[in-house]
């Protein structure tokens, strides 16, 4: 793994090894991203993860959210705490100019799980996968070396995508711990209540319907991430692309046995994994139409936050030949592209 500027291989070591033990899914993608990418996503997730697990453990997430954001004070202000994952962090943030408002906002997702909070509606749900998912696709993407309003927007679409279809995977298994993550107003438009599906989680077509209806939310964020994977680095493109299928999967998966998923939990098998990405290959000749589209209204504030961050006038410090290379072939793919957007004006 290559080094971070101002962080030693150790602390590194030990941003992988959290990785390793963490999120299988986490670690899956980023075997599927390129190598560069590996080293600030190793860092970037051991701070998430201290910090979820900081808050879940805790009798008071209150309390734990607010001294998170007193950590978060100390890598921006380059005077981090003496954790591996906090030194990381504060490199990472640095050198690739991430706006404290991404992980502020997944540090408040975090904590709004601690609650145990019910969504009313699809639009108070988003903005709970905003602060928990898109934030995270939209500071992958600032790892990638992009940062533009239209490739954030679609990141965030992305991360939209995967956590709606998350939510409509794991109802049982959420009912069954004492959380449910369905709009509310849709579940009582089916005679259906969060209470009784916690008390007893049992599959209905009524269920099966709401989950229908997730799974189209999704489908949508879906589409409209798709263009955006055309904005990313030649080498990024075909792990999102791949990731991107194998979610909308899922999804597929979920209708194919019923929108049943209290019953069993959709599972995409390894065949059809491999033949998607196989798929995920095409991803390197993505289009780019309707990668303008405006950021969703959940997600608006991430993209804006982006958008007022200063601009980086190079690659990331600390850089190595391949990754200078990449930020300066991608540059120069965006003059071009911006001159042709220009002249079609």
């Amino acid at each position: 793994m290559s080094g971070l500027n101002g962080i030693s291989a150790e602390d590194l070591g030990a941003c992988t090894r959290l990785l390793a033990g963490g999120s299988k899914s986490f670690r899956a993608a980023s075997f599927l991203l390129p190598r560069r990418i590996a080293a600030p996503a190793a860092a970037l997730y051991a701070f998430c993860r201290v910090a979820d697990d900081a808050i879940d453990m805790s009798d008071d997430p209150s309390a734990s959210l607010a001294l998170l954001h007193q950590r978060l004070d100390g890598a921006y202000a380059a005077r981090p705490w003496n954790h591996v994952a906090d030194r990381a962090f504060a490199a990472v943030v640095a050198q690739y100019g991430v706006p404290r408002a991404l992980p502020a906002a997944l540090l408040e997702g975090f904590a709004w799980d601690a609650e145990g909070r019910f969504y009313e509606d699809i639009a108070a749900l988003e903005a709970y996968a905003a602060r928990v998912a898109a934030t995270v696709g939209a500071m992958m993407t600032l790892l990638m070396g992009v940062r533009s309003p239209e490739a954030i927007a679609r990141a965030c679409d992305l991360g939209l995508a995967m956590q709606l279809t998350n939510i409509a995977r794991d109802v049982g298994e959420d009912a069954k711990a004492g959380r449910v993550y369905l709009p509310l107003a849709w579940l009582r438009e089916e005679g259906l209540s969060a209470e009784a599906l916690i008390a007893n989680p049992a599959f209905s077509p009524a269920l099966g319907r709401v989950v229908a209806r997730l799974l189209g939310e999704a489908e949508a964020h879906y589409r409209r991430a798709w263009p955006g994977i055309a904005l990313l680095p030649w080498d990024c493109r075909p792990g999102i692309g791949a990731a991107r299928l194998v979610y909308a999967e899922i999804g597929r998966e979920v209708e194919r046995q019923g929108l049943d998923s209290i019953s069993r939990r959709a599972v995409v098998s390894g065949l059809r994994k491999a033949w998607l990405l196989a798929r995920a290959a095409g991803a390197l000749a993505a289009q780019q139409d309707g990668a303008d589209e405006a950021p969703s209204p959940a997600t608006r504030f991430l993209v804006d936050a982006v958008r007022a961050a200063p601009a980086l006038e190079g690659p990331p410090l600390g850089a190595g030949y391949g990754e200078r290379l990449v930020w300066a072939l991608e540059l120069m793919d965006r003059m071009d592209r911006d001159t042709r957007f220009a002249a079609r004006a």
